[in-house]
C-alpha cells in the first residue's frame, strides 16, 4: 500500500520553504536584514532486501528540513546623509543591550534617546568604547554612547590674544587720530566673557602708549576700568614694530568676580618673526582679533569615522572625540540565533563574541551616514518560489495518485 506520509512529508518541507522565501520577500527593504535559505534531507531508509550482488535495496521515508542558514553577504550601502546611520562594510554586528541582554545586529539605523544616549529603533543602547579626554580607551570596557545636545564640551581659559592693527603715523599727538582703542572677548575657567579695551596713544613720532583694561565690575570693582598692563610701542621709520621685542606675557586677571580662577593670557604681537602691529599713514584699525578661549558648548553635531570614531562638534567651535563604535564577529555566524527586530543571540554553535574597533582582527569598517540594505536578490527568490510551488503541486499530485491507488484497492472485492 502507498505510505502517505511519504508525499506529506515533502507538502511540509515545500510549505516551510514557501513560508522562508515569503519571509525574505517580505524584509526586502528591511535594513541590514540578512537572506534566509532552506536546505532538505532525505529521512531514514527502510531496507526491504538486498539484490543479487548483494547491493541493499532501500526505501526512503521523505524528506525534512534540514537547515536554514543565514546568508551573510554584503547588502548594498546607501548613503542616507543622516548623521546617526551607519553602515557595516564585511564582517562585524554592532552590539546592542537592554536591561542587561546583549544582542547582535547589522541594522544601524540608530537615534538619540531623551537621555542623550545613541540607541536602536527598539530602544536597545549602542555599545563602544568611551573617549577620556578626547582619547578612546579601550582598558574600559564597552559602555552606552552618549551623543545627545546634553553632551557638554568644557570651557577654555584664554591664554593668548592677538589682534592686527594699523594705527595712523600721520596722526598728530594729542589729535582724535592719535587715540585708539579696540575690544577683544576673552573667556575665564568657567567659560564666562570679558571685554578687553587695547588702547593706543601717540605720545611721539614713532611712539605710542598702550594699556589694557577690563571693566571694573569683571574683578569685583567700581568706576574707572581696570588696567592689567600698558607699556610703549616704537616703531620704525618703515612702520614696523620695535619694541617691545618679543610678546607681552603674563598680563594677570585677578578676583574675577564670577568666582572663575585667576588668569593669564599672553598678548602676541609677532606672528613667528613678522610684527601684527604697523604704523603705516594709514587710518586705525584693526583687521583681526584672535584668542584661544572657549565657552562651554553643547554637541551641536556628530559624524562616524570608518574606524568607529565618533566626533563631535560642538557650539562653541571646538571638536572632541567622543567615543568609538565597537564590532563582534563569531567563529561561526551560521550558529546565531535570530531574535526579531534585526538581533542576533549568540549560542554555543556560534561561539563567543570577539570584541574590538572596526578595521582591526578581521573586522570590517563603517560608512557613517549611510545604511546597509536587505541582501534579499528578488529574481533569485522568485525563482525558487516557482521550484518550491512545483515541487509542492508535485507532492500534492502524489497524495491524490495514492488515494486513487487505496481507493481502487478497496474496489477490489466488487
Amino acid at each position: 500500500m502507498p505510505t502517505f506520509s511519504i508525499p506529506l512529508s515533502g507538502l511540509t518541507a515545500m510549505s516551510t520553504a514557501l513560508s522562508e522565501i515569503a519571509n525574505n520577500l517580505a524584509n526586502l527593504n528591511t535594513v541590514g536584514y540578512k537572506d534566509t535559505r532552506v536546505l532538505f534531507r532525505d529521512l531514514f531508509y527502510q531496507s526491504i532486501g538486498s539484490s543479487g550482488s548483494g547491493n541493499p535495496i532501500q526505501l526512503g521515508a521523505g524528506v525534512a528540513v534540514s537547515s536554514m542558514p543565514s546568508i551573510f553577504t554584503q547588502g548594498n550601502v546607501d548613503p542616507t546623509g543622516v548623521n546617526r546611520d551607519v553602515a557595516i562594510n564585511d564582517a562585524g554586528f554592532f552590539i546592542v543591550q537592554r536591561d542587561g541582554v546583549t544582542t547582535y545586529t547589522r541594522a544601524g539605523n540608530f537615534s538619540v534617546d531623551d537621555t542623550d544616549l545613541l540607541v536602536t529603533a527598539e530602544g536597545q543602547q549602542v555599545l563602544g568604547y568611551p573617549a577620556v579626554n578626547g582619547a578612546i580607551t579601550t582598558g574600559q570596557g564597552l559602555t552606552a554612547l552618549s551623543l545627545g545636545t546634553g553632551t557638554i564640551s568644557p570651557p577654555t581659559a584664554t591664554s593668548s590674544v592677538q589682534i592686527r592693527t594699523n594705527l595712523d603715523a600721520s596722526a598728530a599727538i594729542g589729535s582724535i587720530e592719535g587715540s585708539y582703542s579696540t575690544p577683544i572677548t576673552i573667556y575665564d575657567s568657567l567659560g564666562a566673557s570679558h571685554s578687553l579695551a587695547f588702547s593706543f596713544t601717540k605720545t611721539a613720532s614713532n611712539t605710542w602708549n598702550y594699556s589694557i583694561s577690563i571693566p571694573a565690575a569683571d574683578v569685583g570693582g567700581t568706576g574707572n576700568p581696570t588696567v592689567l598692563s600698558s607699556g610703549t610701542l616704537v616703531f620704525d621709520g618703515n612702520g614696523n614694530l620695535m619694541t617691545p621685542a618679543a610678546d607681552v606675557a603674563n598680563i594677570a586677571i585677578q578676583n574675577l568676580a564670577d568666582g572663575a580662577n585667576n588668569m593669564s593670557f599672553t598678548w602676541k604681537l609677532y606672528d613667528g618673526t613678522a610684527p601684527v602691529l604697523t604704523q603705516v599713514a594709514s587710518p586705525n584699525g584693526t583687521s583681526s582679533t584672535q584668542q584661544d578661549g572657549t565657552s562651554s558648548g553643547a554637541l551641536s553635531d556628530f559624524s562616524i569615522g570608518s574606524d568607529g570614531i565618533i566626533t563631535g562638534t560642538f557650539s562653541n567651535g571646538k571638536t572632541a572625540i567622543l567615543g568609538q563604535l565597537a564590532l563582534a564577529t563569531f567563529a561561526n555566524d551560521q550558529g546565531l540565533s535570530r531574535t526579531g527586530k534585526n538581533g542576533f543571540v549568540e549560542t554555543l554553535a556560534s561561539g563567543q563574541a570577539v570584541v574590538g574597533a572596526p578595521g582591526t582582527g578581521g573586522r570590517g569598517t563603517l560608512a557613517g551616514g549611510a545604511l546597509e540594505l536587505s541582501n534579499v536578490d528578488i529574481a533569485k527568490e522568485f525563482a525558487n518560489m516557482i521550484v518550491m510551488q512545483r515541487g509542492f503541486q508535485a507532492n500534492a499530485r502524489v497524495v491524490t495518485t495514492f488515494d486513487e491507488i487505496t481507493q481502487d484497492t478497496i474496489n477490489l472485492k466488487r
